[in-house]
Parts: structure tokens; C-alpha cells; sequence
């Protein structure tokens, strides 16, 4: 993930609004190195108030403990955190939910389509 001048690609590969759904799209390691991008985005995200925000992790292929920290804290700002999904997530990442025990917190689901319909 790292280029030869030692930059880092950001975490954030998009964010999409639709229909006062807000889908941010993330991609790569997110770890302790670029927890504060994933967390400025996933805040000023919140800030809009949506209805629903969700988080494509289906291009992410490493979590760490301050990442997963970051997903708990945005779904805190959310009024209502049922309107906070989680969707796509890959084998490693789904492990390290289910072994942090957030897969129980977290509204899951296996595609961005389904976690937008989730509770319509």
C-alpha cells in the first residue's frame, strides 16, 4: 500500500449520496496510520444528518482495533445508529468484526444495495 515516496493511498475511495442515503466507500489497510482520514470523512458524513450512512468495506482488506474504534465512534454520532450499516465486508475484515464481538453491534450486510434496503 505504500509507494516508493512512502505516501499512502487515502482510505476514503468515495462518498455517495443518494435518495438522503450517505454510502462512503473505503478501501485498503485502515489502521492506526490512517484512522484519522476514515474518521474526518465518516464525522463530516454524520454531520448531514442522514437517514441511513453506510460503510463499503468491500475493498477494504485489513481492520485494526483503531479503525473498528472509528466505526464505533461514527455510528455514536448518528441520531438514530440503526441508520448506521456496515456492508460488503471481506473474510478478514468480517473476522475481525466477529472476533471484536461488533458484528453483534454493528448492522451487517453482505452488498451496499442490501444494506440500503435494510428496515425500507
Amino acid at each position: 500500500m505504500t509507494d516508493v515516496g512512502g505516501n499512502r493511498e487515502s482510505p476514503v475511495a468515495g462518498v455517495d449520496r443518494r435518495d438522503g442515503a450517505v454510502v462512503v466507500s473505503l478501501t485498503g489497510e485502515l489502521d492506526l496510520y490512517n484512522a484519522e482520514d476514515v474518521r474526518a470523512a465518516l464525522l463530516e458524513c454524520c454531520a448531514e444528518e442522514p437517514a441511513v450512512l453506510v460503510v463499503d468495506l468491500g475493498e477494504v482488506t485489513f481492520i485494526d482495533s483503531t479503525a473498528l474504534g472509528v466505526l464505533i465512534e461514527a455510528r455514536s454520532r448518528m441520531a438514530d445508529r440503526a441508520g448506521f450499516r456496515l456492508a460488503a465486508p471481506g473474510l478478514e475484515t468480517r473476522r475481525a468484526l466477529e472476533i471484536s464481538g461488533l458484528d453483534r453491534h454493528f448492522s451487517v450486510h453482505d452488498t451496499v444495495d442490501a444494506a440500503l434496503e435494510a428496515g425500507n
